[in-house]
């Protein structure tokens, strides 16, 4: 074990001490809580989590009121993990539960049962590297686990989730990505190797990213009175599980645009040509073109395998990626 990372813990946790930053879901020593809050930190900033997950928790107090919630009104992602209402203790049990990964699954076990795991992120990622000076690609799954290796030697089996969330602070507020870390306010600074060389900013070692794919799509915006034609997404993949519109792969002109709705058996009346859209995925870039088409019918109602969304069922009724915010905020504008 690294003489550096020996002296890890006791400087990081005097810090964390005076410097913790407070957050609904801490110090509860609640499971769900943690869990919760770690799977909406994937997607956002934590001072846009906070009322999120407030709201949340206040719909879904606990994991049985998730469980037993309908289908429409939380992501497919977050079904099928009921053992008996609660979460299990256990790391390599929580690995088995769909939509939690080696991060998650440590950050729940160290935090809300006090087992001695390491969640190991980006921040905690960029911490050790600069600390000892990894010169190993930290996107590479063999650095990651040697890191993990090395954390769970000197994880404090007394404090391990005051361990791992002082790592995740630090990295938030101190040791920041290349442009700005600030070392003089660090408490490590006295046992980092990046700093005593003076090259902070050469660490982490990252490999180029990949180029971002490009699609081109066709968003249809299918009209009928004021209900929007909607098809849910498969429960694998990009999306999973969400309502959409009718999103054709390529760009195809309006002609064709009215044979898809046609083919559905609505009456076209008009169409709109929307203006463009462009919506980043973290390796899919979707440019998007859209069509609002004002349409008559069907006959026997909404076609089989879609749903007809009013207005107020667009803002709770069936998520709806944001990927689609600018289309359909055209409609909730006009009060379509």
């Amino acid at each position: 074990m690294s003489e550096v990372l020996s002296l890890l813990a006791p400087l990081l946790l005097d810090w964390y001490r005076s410097h913790k930053r407070l957050l609904p879901w801490r110090d509860a020593h609640n499971p769900y809580y943690t869990w919760i809050s770690e799977i909406m930190l994937q997607q956002t900033r934590v001072e846009a989590v906070i009322p999120y997950f407030e709201r949340f928790v206040s719909a879904y107090p606990d994991i049985r009121s998730l469980a037993l919630a309908e289908e429409e009104e939380v992501l497919k992602l977050w079904e099928g993990l009921e053992y008996n209402g609660e979460l299990p203790q256990d790391y390599s049990r929580l690995l088995q539960l769909k939509g939690i990964g080696v991060y998650t699954a440590g950050a729940i076990s160290s935090i809300a049962f006090g087992q001695p795991v390491p969640a190991v992120d980006g921040n905690v990622l960029r911490i050790i590297a600069r600390l000892t000076e990894e010169s190993g690609d930290i996107t590479s799954e063999t650095v990651r686990r040697r890191i993990a290796a090395l954390l769970k030697e000197i994880i404090p089996a007394d404090r391990p989730g005051d361990f791992n969330q002082a790592l995740m602070d630090l990295g938030a507020a101190v040791c920041l990505p290349v442009s700005a870390p600030l070392c003089s306010e660090c408490p490590l600074s006295g046992i980092c190797e990046a700093y005593r060389s003076g090259k902070p900013g050469h660490y982490p070692v990252r490999s180029p990213k990949k180029a971002r794919r490009i699609e081109e799509h066709t968003v249809l915006l299918i009209l009928s009175g004021h209900q929007l034609l909607l098809r849910r997404r498969p429960d694998q993949g990009l999306l999973a599980g969400m309502y959409e519109p009718l999103n054709i792969p390529g760009r195809i002109g309006s002609r064709e645009a009215l044979e898809y709705a046609r083919s559905l058996s609505f009456r076209p009346l008009s169409l709109e040509i929307l203006p463009d859209a462009k919506h980043i995925f973290t390796h899919i870039e979707w440019h998007m073109s859209g069509y609002l088409i004002r349409a008559a019918g069907p006959d026997k109602g909404c076609p089989d395998g879609y749903v007809c969304a009013s207005p107020e069922d667009l803002t709770g009724k069936y998520p709806v990626p944001s990927a689609y915010q600018m289309f359909i905020s055209i409609l909730i504008s006009r009060g379509e």
